[in-house]
């Protein structure tokens, strides 16, 4: 790769920026100065920007707590997306949500540009769970907990695979574990014993939790333990 292309791909920064500080003498190669941008560097060559080694990472993976109002897709002429909320740390990157949230939910969205760990995630026969606290305007009754347990039919016929719903009865705000992924699902099902959903929030997708400290917009990259939890169950 060519020593401004990897230096604007693991420093996050424009290809103009990246010659700027190859000019300024702030790149080093294998412990040499370089200014040459047009060199070409070996995956096993050491660089370092202003002392700090560099490396380029294949991909990236990013917990993002979504915020009501913001739509689940990479770009929308219209809408924030959860995209948006990370392009300016992650200009060179493609990244894309795996898996979807309602514009006026909230929580858990990754992003990534790992297309096979997304579609791994998202394929149906994996069956990666989905965690979800939710508020209903109506009391949970016995018959709700069942119906999910044995897999709801919804108003169009579509017969869904069983769900778990964790509350007490008589309680207005539960957990529902998802393990598949149909259009407005949790809506539709609360729906066939009428009752409505007042907020919905994913808390977590596998064994992997929504880190709290975030806050609405808040973002950080996953953890290699968090990736693991993720990926050694579905890749």
């Amino acid at each position: 790769m060519r020593l401004d292309a990897f230096l604007a791909k693991a420093a996050q920064m424009s290809r103009a920026d990246a010659k700027q500080a190859l000019r300024r003498g702030r790149v080093t190669v294998d412990g040499q100065v370089c200014r040459d941008g047009a060199r070409h560097v070996e995956e096993t060559a050491a660089v370092a920007l202003d002392g700090a080694p560099l490396g380029v990472k294949q991909y990236v993976y990013i917990m993002l707590d979504k915020p009501a109002g913001v739509v689940s897709a990479s770009r929308d002429a219209r809408d924030t997306t959860v995209a948006d909320l990370v392009r300016e740390a992650y200009p060179r990157r493609e990244l894309f949500p795996a898996g979807r949230l309602d514009k006026d939910s909230t929580g858990f969205v990754l992003l990534t540009d790992d297309g096979a760990l997304a579609h791994a995630i998202l394929a149906p026969r994996r069956h990666v769970a989905k965690t979800y606290t939710v508020e209903i305007d109506a009391p949970v009754t016995r018959a709700m907990t069942e119906g999910f347990a044995a897999g709801v039919t919804l108003a169009d016929g579509t017969r869904l695979a069983h769900a778990e719903l964790r509350a007490e009865e008589g309680a207005r705000v539960c957990e529902v574990v998802l393990t598949q992924g149909v259009y407005h699902q949790i809506k539709r099902m609360f729906g066939v014993f009428g009752a409505g959903v007042v907020s919905l929030r994913r808390t977590a997708i596998g064994d992997v939790r929504l880190d709290g400290a975030l806050g609405p917009g808040g973002y950080r990259e996953l953890t290699a333990a968090e990736l693991e939890k993720l990926s050694g169950g579905v890749l």
